[in-house]
């Protein structure tokens, strides 16, 4: 499955979640799909951004090992429908969404939780995911180096309403 049409797959998914382990799972989910969608790039996305997908595998990884979620456990991981990533540029930008949407829904766990446990999970995933979706916005910018005539809020990965 195409990588954009998994981010958006994710978006859903999390937009749907209302209970805390599901929210949980999605975050995981994420962070998986941001590693995949890195490694991908790392090794045939254009050559100015492969380094900055390289760390953005690491980092998506590292996301991965913070959340303790019986889905880590039951094989049951999206990204592992990665076929393509056919538009880099689309698939960042959709994916920088589906990270700050992540980080705004660990917010709301983190601050409505009781367990000690599960609010500095959400916490050190918060701090991951906005170091992915730094990664990702360098990637963009980068791309939109190549095209010295893109608005300003292409460049920085905002663009839309």
């Amino acid at each position: 499955m195409d990588a954009e049409r998994l981010v958006k797959v994710c978006r859903h998914a999390l937009a749907q979640s209302r209970a805390v382990p599901d929210i949980v799972a999605e975050a995981w989910q994420a962070q998986a799909l941001a590693q995949a969608i890195g490694a991908r790039l790392a090794i045939i996305g254009p050559p100015e951004i492969r380094g900055e997908a390289e760390g953005l595998s690491e980092i998506g990884g590292r996301g991965c090992g913070v959340l303790d979620h019986p889905m880590v456990r039951s094989g049951v991981v999206r990204a592992t429908q990665l076929t393509e990533v056919a538009d880099p540029e689309a698939v960042l930008l959709a994916l920088n969404v589906l990270l700050g949407d992540v980080g705004i829904a660990l917010v709301g766990v983190a601050c409505g939780t009781d367990d000690e446990g599960l609010y500095w999970q959400c916490i050190e995933t918060i701090d991951v995911a906005d170091e992915s979706s730094d990664r990702v916005r360098g990637m963009l910018r980068r791309l939109a180096e190549r095209e010295p005539d893109r608005p300003p809020e292409v460049v920085r990965g905002r663009a839309g309403p």
